[in-house]
């Protein structure tokens, strides 16, 4: 069948002409998917394209007309489809791309179950389509792991950390540690990976689309945060947990090792059978709120000890289960909350000595804003000596804003700054630290004094 197309433009009536349906044609009949199989193509599909023609020969049809789209269902009467977008009139799909299809068509794993391809042709998105032949492939899917969501880093890098799924349906939750502004992405198991929406003024709205997509961001304060995601709500949120406190016959706020996901505290108790309790007050951050603290929604969490030493949590501070000390002494709790499968704690006897040791580094963001464009944690100074908790360097500095110098990579907000005079540093200052005009420099951080220098390379020989 011909359909004739009419457009106008400056004055010129065109007409396209010769779209018709398209035949199909499939390289299996039969795909048994796996592993082994899963990073190679594993079936492909190829059309006839229409003989279009345009009534104007000193004219070009472009090359976006017509569209075609695959359309794939569990269905032969395509109910509900999955779609792809092809370049050309061939398509090959991975075994783990055809495995993720089937996953979202509720196939069983290993059972052979029928998956129908079809071509729509049409001319614009407004216009009549047509369909080609409908194909029938025999696809045997393999199980998917969908219940971790492993957490990459800014780069994609593995991070070791990751948010649980209990039934496998998208909705992802688990205690993280982070620093300021830290940036993030979502791994699915089917290879899925999830970051923010990049649009403008869309903070906490999750996409998929790995050409547009922007790295998640958690607020400008770091610590620990329950983090939830969404597949299907297409959202995520992160709720800021500041302090944990022991109350009842302990009273005391609990240390939170970050890179651990760990809290802890070490207490005396003087009679038996002492019971406290733990929880804190939260800050929730969402669609609606952004990453600004004032809108930030309060309320509280509270743990609740299971006799198998795992814990669970109740958004009720009034909620938090009892821990007993049988008989009295020197003891610390610890609250382990990295496994999203299961949170535990320990009572061991003997206090803990909180040891911090100082970074090897001493990063500067903002001392070469000027050449790189951004402020980053490419360039730091080495450490000299732990016991002075000195630091030297040289850096070519082309400083735009002054910058700021802090131990830990990433961070924002815990970091050193100009003191009251050029020379010295404060934890946590009013002002970044005045760079001087641009060229190479030796510099050296003091953090136990408290003071810092620069000095002029001239030459390096």
């Amino acid at each position: 069948m011909t359909i004739i197309l009419s457009c106008e433009k400056d004055g010129d009536l065109f007409r396209i002409s010769g779209i018709d349906s398209a035949e199909l044609l499939s390289s299996e009949t039969a795909v048994v998917l796996s592993e082994d199989n899963s990073t190679v193509s594993v079936l492909a599909l190829t059309w006839s394209e229409s003989d279009l023609q345009l009534n104007d020969e000193s004219a070009r049809i472009p090359g976006s007309i017509p569209q075609e789209v695959i359309e794939i269902s569990s269905s032969s009467a395509f109910d509900t489809i999955i779609t792809v977008n092809p370049q050309t009139n061939t398509y090959g799909f991975s075994g783990a791309a055809l495995n993720t299809i089937a996953k979202n068509l509720h196939f069983a794993a290993g059972v052979s179950t029928p998956m129908y391809f079809r071509i729509r042709t049409a001319l614009g998105p407004n216009t009549e389509p047509h369909y080609s032949n409908t194909l029938q492939v025999a696809v045997t899917a393999f199980s998917i792991d969908m219940s971790i969501g492993f957490i990459l880093n800014a780069d994609g890098e593995d991070t070791g950390f990751m948010l649980y799924s209990p039934i496998s349906n998208g909705e992802y939750a688990g205690f993280t540690g982070v620093t300021a502004w830290y940036n993030w992405f979502l791994l699915e198991g089917d290879g899925t990976t999830w970051g923010n929406l990049g649009v403008d003024g869309n903070a906490f709205v999750i996409s998929n689309d790995e050409s547009s997509h922007w790295n998640f961001w958690y607020p400008g304060i770091g610590g620990c945060y329950y983090t939830t995601l969404s597949v299907d709500d297409e959202e995520w949120t992160a709720t800021h947990i500041p302090e944990l406190t022991l109350s009842g016959d302990v009273n005391m706020a609990m240390t939170f090792e970050r890179t651990a996901v760990k809290w802890f505290a070490s207490f005396t108790t003087t009679s038996d059978n002492a019971k406290f309790k733990v929880s804190g007050n939260t800050k929730r951050y969402n669609i609606s709120t952004s990453t600004d603290d004032a809108a930030a929604i309060a309320g509280t969490i509270g743990f609740v000890p299971q006799t198998d030493s795992s814990l669970t949590i109740e958004w009720n501070s009034a909620s938090a289960g009892e821990i007993t000390i049988p008989q009295a002494g020197e003891y610390t709790v610890s609250f382990y909350l990295a496994d999203p499968k299961k949170w535990t704690f320990q009572l061991t006897s003997g206090a803990t000595v909180i040891v911090e040791p100082i970074s090897e580094f001493l990063y500067l963001p903002g001392i070469d804003d000027g050449i790189s464009g951004d402020w980053t944690f490419d360039n730091y100074l080495k450490l000299l000596s732990e016991d002075d908790s000195t630091f030297a360097g040289t850096v070519l500095v082309n400083s735009l804003w002054g910058y700021t110098m802090s131990l830990i990579k990433d961070e924002w907000n815990e970091v050193y700054k100009m003191g009251s005079t050029e020379g010295t540093l404060e934890f946590k200052g009013a002002s970044n630290i005045a760079a001087p005009d641009a060229g190479l420099y030796l510099i050296k951080a003091d953090l136990k004094n408290l003071t810092y220098s620069h000095t002029a390379i001239t030459s390096l020989s």
